[in-house]
């Protein structure tokens, strides 16, 4: 117990740049042509034309407070981050996300949000795989798009231009937590940006820190969340998010 506490109050020393990796940048790939991927016959749709909010909700349980129109969501600055109504364990994700044309910032402050694989409590906490404008956007690399903030790389920087639609899919396998709470396997993630795998079965250190180190605590089959940022850019739509369970 002794040993935990030092290693927290360590890790909150840290400052956030501490944990900012600035190299070495990934090979800039340019993707193919836009695919919409339509849902296969087993997968449950997050997010479609018919669906609306009905399977989002705020962080406090009330309706989800983002903005639905012609099959797509556009977050709606200051109402937080969503997450699905149900938990899930493992799973295949399709997610299309688009930055709006004419994005100005820089850096994080540029068409900033997230994706969590697994909803673990309030706020960000989580497992966030980054969504941002990385389209001739200097930043740190370990949260550009694609990042598995503040932890992996991408292997490649595939964004398309702002304006034009963005694809992620990816395959989670949630952690699994012995009887006392302590880690029995880590969660793995693989992903592929617009078609380009940028992270191969990569084995996740815990959860998400914006400063400090990552770590684990005790959780079973958690929602999905998407951020409200905060940055002071024009907010980015989602549409065509479906899920496929897995054993």
């Amino acid at each position: 117990m002794l040993f935990s506490l030092m290693a927290l109050a360590a890790a909150q020393q840290l400052r956030p740049a501490d944990t900012e990796k600035w190299s070495p940048e990934p090979p800039i790939v340019t993707p193919g042509a836009v695919v919409q991927a339509a849902p296969p016959s087993d997968a449950s749709v997050l997010l479609g034309p018919g669906t609306g909010l009905d399977h989002w909700q705020s962080m406090d349980g009330k309706p989800a407070g983002w903005v639905f129109a012609d099959g797509e969501m556009t977050v709606k600055k200051g109402t937080g981050n969503i997450q699905t109504k149900r938990g899930f364990s493992n799973y295949q994700l399709h997610l299309e996300w688009r930055i709006p044309p004419g994005i100005t910032g820089e850096g994080q402050g540029r068409g900033n949000s997230g994706l969590f694989l697994a909803s673990t409590g309030d706020g960000d906490a989580g497992y966030e795989l980054q969504i941002l404008d990385s389209y001739r956007n200097k930043t740190y690399v370990n949260g550009q798009a694609g990042s598995v903030y503040k932890q992996y790389i991408p292997l490649a920087n595939a964004m398309r231009p702002p304006g034009e639609w963005q694809t992620y899919d990816i395959v989670w396998v949630a952690p699994v937590f012995n009887s006392d709470g302590s880690l029995k396997s880590p969660a793995r993630l693989t992903a592929f940006h617009n078609g380009i795998l940028i992270q191969n079965d990569v084995e996740l250190r815990g959860e998400t820190a914006w400063q400090g180190e990552p770590r684990y605590k005790a959780h079973g089959p958690s929602p999905i969340k998407l951020q409200d940022h905060g940055d002071p850019s024009a907010p980015i739509s989602f549409r065509n998010i479906w899920v496929r369970e897995l054993p």
